[in-house]
């Protein structure tokens, strides 16, 4: 990354947070590439906490006016007005993705909300908080079309998707992920937001080895793909996506829809798009999900990718 670029990066964070909604938000996404040596720098909203993200080693005189800045920032009026309590930074590339407090005393487990609903996140211990937020137009695009339905959430993680699912009246959700304490994260996104516990099943399990599981708690109106690129021992995307994608019709109602996502820029919608043709050609592709704008990419391919079938 460029120093002489560090500027650049100032001059969009002060303008989106100038701009940011009293919600979650990204205000700088150099993953995007639209910003020449800043590739590897991100910048995160919580709600008065300002998390800067470096993704790729970098020189000593870069991450000493990178911090400038901030501290700069930290007492400027905008900040004031839109009461910043504290700075962190991510430095991602190193093992352990270890986060430094520049300014203030971190909360680590804020309650946010995104498009009116609330979520518990967990800043500082992890390489993600808790909610991916490139996902935005998906979970709200669920929330708009859950109604009277049955959801089945595969790789539910920290279950946003259930969140905006039984906001938007969905009947029932089934989640479905290996790990038992995103789970229970999801569980306590629920309860934030008054949902009725009843609706919503939280599956602990390896999804290759429980399709009957699943299957008897179905037939599903809906089912979100959202699986890691690659989780050593469990996932891997190119190898076991296909295998996600042929148990769909025994899987889906009459008339079911699927939300196929894939967040590796090594893969196009090509790729979701023939699997489909291959995997399950009675299910045909109807769109892709918009992201957010905060999210561009010069190249629409190499960033979140949210497929819609029916």
């Amino acid at each position: 990354m460029q120093l002489s670029q560090l500027p650049v990066f100032f001059e969009q964070i002060t303008q989106q947070l100038a701009l940011a909604p009293n919600e979650v938000r990204r205000l700088f996404h150099g993953r995007g590439r639209r910003f020449v040596g800043l590739e590897q720098l991100t910048c995160d909203w919580i709600q008065g906490q300002l998390i800067v993200s470096v993704f790729k080693g970098v020189d000593q005189a870069f991450i000493d006016t990178l911090k400038e800045g901030l501290d700069q920032l930290a007492h400027s009026p905008l900040w004031q007005q839109k009461s910043g309590r504290s700075i962190v930074l991510q430095h991602r590339y190193a093992p352990g993705a270890p986060s430094e407090l520049l300014y203030g005393e971190l909360e680590q487990r804020p309650v946010v909300e995104e498009s009116g609903l609330k979520y518990q996140l967990d800043i500082g211990r992890n390489q993600n908080f808790g909610l991916f937020l490139d996902m935005r137009y998906g979970r709200d695009w669920v929330k708009a079309n859950a109604s009277n339905k049955n959801v089945l959430n595969l790789f539910a993680y920290t279950c946003g998707f259930s969140v905006a699912a039984i906001e938007g009246g969905a009947d029932q959700v089934v989640n479905v992920d290996m790990a038992r304490s995103s789970l229970n994260k999801g569980r306590d996104n629920h309860k934030l937001n008054n949902h009725n516990l009843n609706q919503v099943k939280f599956l602990a399990y390896d999804i290759f080895r429980s399709w009957g599981k699943i299957k008897r708690l179905g037939q599903y109106d809906l089912v979100i793909i959202d699986p890691p690129s690659f989780q050593k021992g469990s996932f891997a995307l190119t190898k076991d996506y296909k295998r996600i994608l042929r148990k769909l019709p025994e899987l889906l109602a009459q008339g079911g829809e699927v939300i196929a996502c894939v967040n590796s820029p090594q893969v196009s919608c090509e790729f979701l798009i023939d699997g489909m043709k291959e995997e399950a050609p009675t299910l045909s592709f109807v769109e892709r999900l918009d992201n957010p704008p905060e999210f561009a990419d010069v190249d629409s391919e190499a960033a979140l990718k949210v497929l819609r079938f029916k």
